[in-house]
């Protein structure tokens, strides 16, 4: 028997997803035009900054009017009074500031840095909101769905568990992760 090991593939032929762009689909279709294919075990992982990009969870800076706060915090750190506004509104409440980060609780109940505004990867005087879902429920659903309607790829993935494995919580993909990679480092 082989040792367990822990591969991190990419899907090269999906292109930059834009708003309103049917993720599931290019997902889909990035997966059958590879040669990789899903095989039992496989965990598919979709990144929160594609999902947002395909809820059009971005941001025109030139929108935004900082607040009074967000100006000062902004000077005093050399960041972009725009953006700290925009984690300002993202934020339920803020947990500490620290060194131009602040650390905040979102709407969602996550702790995270600045809100999990982003400005990476998206185009200028943009920035990135987390998705309205974190939890991807709904592409997980859709996903699924995709899956038994497109013949070939349910075929691919037929038996293999992975519509479960997309159906599950993201908690309970992390345990899978962690234990492969528990497995991996005996």
């Amino acid at each position: 028997m082989s040792e367990p090991a822990v591969q991190i593939i990419g899907l090269p032929q999906l292109p930059e997803v834009r708003p309103g762009d049917d993720l599931v689909g290019m997902i889909g279709d990035a997966v059958e035009a590879s040669d990789l294919g899903l095989r039992d075990g496989d965990v598919l992982v979709v990144t929160q900054k594609v999902v947002s990009k395909a809820e059009g969870r971005l941001v025109d800076l030139r929108t935004i009017e900082p607040s009074a706060f967000a100006r000062d915090f902004a000077e005093q750190w050399n960041k972009d009074p725009r953006q700290v506004e925009v984690v300002l509104r993202e934020s339920k409440r803020i947990v500490r500031m620290d060194r131009g980060v602040l650390i905040s609780e979102t709407r969602h109940g996550f702790v995270c840095a600045n809100a999990g505004v982003d400005a990476s990867n998206v185009e200028a005087e943009t920035v990135c909101l987390l998705p309205l879902d974190p939890g991807a429920f709904q592409l997980r659903a859709a996903f699924f769905h995709l899956v038994v309607a497109n013949e070939s790829l349910a075929e691919q993935i037929a038996g293999t568990g992975i519509a479960g494995i997309l159906l599950q919580d993201l908690a309970a993909m992390l345990d899978h992760l962690a234990e492969l990679l528990a497995l991996h480092l005996q």
